[in-house]
């Protein structure tokens, strides 16, 4: 018996959404829709320079992988999360935002040290697309010292959110995990996360992937920077050199999968979408939850293709914790 079903890793982040045209985006001097990486200054400025949008904006614990883990916990699973948060009102807001959601993380992290908790300004235009700044902060120190192998070890899945490899000493952490996790038998998960990360960081990844991941999730425009191809059925069977199966979102036209055996195409429903912020991390959480309770691959990717659908059509990264138990109502 395992004591958890998910294990993920991945930055902490506090993020603060403000809604913007793209006009906003120009003067701004922000790179559309993808996440870019910025010092403590900038975020700043961007922060000043946005001083008359901030009545519109809301705060939320983010971080990729802690929207897919937190998504997973409201459906049902028992999760675990390793992080870094610093001893400020966002690391304090941040663990009591994770332990609501009935997410385990390491003990060391109520001992937090002094620095700055990661921030992420999420910039969402009227066509829903969101244009992240993130600052790291102390995420950027994450390291193995925040992994906790007995929890590993305890867990049926592993996940790991592709954003580290930005860091080194988050993507030695990232690549400690998978390995201790092949070790323990534990199934290893990995998002590709952005394709700013991609283009940056290809090697990296390639790297954190090691001889292979369990499952493998990205969107598009990841799959074809990653594998270096120019079609979809390219990218897809590129990628299985990379991963046991896999998930590539493809917005509103659904999803390609791939179960190690054969390829699934599943749809999306129509919905208006108004924020893709977490639209990914919520696809994995839900269908992370699927195959951990047995659902056929195809299945899982429906009701992952649901949720995320719910996520676009509101404003946020996540859904409200009732939303995730009338998603699975209406798989029954």
């Amino acid at each position: 018996m395992h004591q958890y079903d998910l294990y993920g890793i991945g930055a902490a982040l506090l993020d603060t959404e403000i809604e913007v045209t793209d006009k906003d985006l120009q003067k701004l001097g922000v790179e559309k829709g993808v996440m870019t990486l910025v010092d403590d200054a900038r975020q700043r400025q961007l922060v000043a320079d946005l001083e008359d949008h901030l009545v519109t904006a809301t705060r939320a614990c983010g971080g990729s992988g802690a929207n897919t883990v937190i998504a997973a916990s409201y459906f049902g699973l028992r999760t675990f999360y390793s992080c870094k948060v610093a001893a400020d009102d966002n690391g304090d807001f941040y663990l009591a935002n994770l332990a609501s959601a009935g997410v385990d993380y390491p003990d060391a992290l109520d001992e937090a040290v002094p620095g700055t908790t990661g921030k992420c300004l999420v910039l969402v235009t009227p066509d829903a697309e969101r244009s992240m700044n993130t600052y790291l902060g102390i995420s950027e120190q994450l390291s193995t010292t925040e992994l906790d192998i007995h929890a590993l070890a305890a867990s049926r899945w592993a996940y790991i959110e592709g954003y580290l490899v930005s860091s080194e000493t988050g993507r030695a952490a990232a690549i400690a995990l998978r390995e201790q996790a092949e070790k323990a038998g534990v199934k290893t998960a990995l998002s590709l996360s952005d394709p700013a990360m991609v283009q940056l960081f290809r090697d990296g990844l390639g790297e954190m992937i090691g001889d292979g991941v369990d499952m493998l999730f990205c969107n598009r425009d990841e799959a074809l920077g990653f594998t270096e191809t120019n079609s979809l059925d390219d990218a897809a069977a590129a990628l299985q050199r990379h991963c046991r199966s896999f998930a590539i979102t493809l917005g509103a036209e659904g999803a390609l999968l791939w179960d190690g055996e054969r390829q699934h195409r599943v749809s999306s429903p129509k919905v208006h979408a108004i924020d893709t912020n977490g639209a990914g991390d919520m696809f994995a959480g839900a269908f992370l939850y699927g195959i951990n309770r047995d659902m056929p691959f195809a299945e899982a990717g429906e009701l992952a293709c649901r949720a995320a659908a719910q996520v676009v059509s509101q404003y946020g990264p996540r859904l409200r914790a009732e939303q995730h138990a009338e998603l699975l109502a209406a798989v029954v």
